[in-house]
């Protein structure tokens, strides 16, 4: 039996559905399956950061921890309109649940890399040394919520945008099999639906966004009288993203197959409902263990050890 064949791990894109990483690495290392290789994007950095740093059980916690208005608190409404998200709060969540500003990749006890997009060439960029915290923070630079990142002379924004499930960059990395986790299988056609916060939460900031258009604009929102409202802001947001990254999914997996695919079923979980982590790492966990007779069968294939 081959024992030195090298398992990659491409952590897909997929804002509050990337919860569900937690609970497929938990679920895959019950397996005795422990890639050596972890490449993420955007939330997938993220969590996939956790995990080579350490950290995943801490991250998990907070997760399951957070409330409607913990949400809230993370969101920040300015005149320059660089972003949504309060960037003091996010710095401090990174610190405190996946690395520290001195922690570097080159460190971390796995092959690391996290995949950002160059906003003014478009290209993919691989992050692999370097700030541990800058590296998830370019990838999660989601246009809307975030302000993009200077970074090597370039201004990077989310990898969600050119490479959704980095299964490329696990082969480029030295994997031998690759198993991608890919949240952006059933989104599309999701029907939109009214978030139910108290005003100081996210309905009040999608208030204080429209009303900020209108005062800077000048220019009067449609209201329709009848009931068929139109999509909130952060909606059309979070349904543009999808649209973008389903397609580019399908894209870049049809041309860079990976050896397996973990899809968890997460469509009802919206952009920023970082709330519903407890359902989110559960499917992550079930989709695991719905796919264990074909993970099995492909590591006796290889001719792999599940211990890697």
């Amino acid at each position: 039996m081959n024992t030195h064949l090298k398992i990659g791990l491409a952590l897909g894109s997929g804002s509050s559905r990337g919860w569900s990483h937690i609970g497929i690495i938990k679920e895959l290392s019950n397996l005795g399956i422990k890639p050596g290789i972890v490449c993420g994007t955007s939330v997938g950095a993220m969590v996939g950061a956790a995990y080579v740093a350490g950290n995943i059980e801490k991250l998990e916690s907070w997760a399951r921890s957070v409330t409607k208005f913990d949400v809230a608190r993370f969101l920040d409404i300015n005149t320059s309109f660089t972003g949504f998200v309060n960037t003091e709060r996010f710095h401090d969540f990174l610190n405190e649940n996946i690395a520290s500003d001195e922690d570097v990749i080159e460190d971390l006890s796995k092959v690391y890399a996290a995949i950002s997009t160059d906003l003014e060439s478009g290209k993919e960029v691989w992050l692999q040394r370097g700030s541990v915290v800058q590296a998830v923070w370019s990838s999660m630079a989601l246009p809307g919520l975030f302000p993009a990142i200077r970074h090597n002379n370039q201004w990077l924004v989310d990898g969600g945008l050119v490479n959704p499930v980095p299964v490329s960059v696990c082969r480029a990395l030295g994997a031998d099999i690759v198993i991608a986790v890919n949240l952006n299988g059933d989104i599309v056609g999701k029907r939109f639906h009214k978030t139910v916060m108290k005003k100081n939460g996210i309905e009040a900031v999608s208030e204080k966004i429209s009303e900020l258009v209108k005062e800077y604009t000048n220019l009067p929102l449609f209201e329709p009288d009848n009931i068929e409202q139109p999509p909130s802001l952060l909606d059309a947001i979070a349904a543009s993203v999808n649209i973008t990254q389903d397609r580019i999914t399908r894209s870049r997996l049809a041309g860079e197959p990976p050896d397996m695919v973990l899809s968890p079923k997460l469509s009802d979980i919206g952009l920023l409902e970082l709330y519903r982590a407890d359902e989110a790492i559960e499917e992550g966990k079930k989709c695991v263990k719905r796919m264990i007779p074909e993970i099995e069968h492909l590591l006796d294939r290889a001719g792999h050890g599940k211990s890697v």
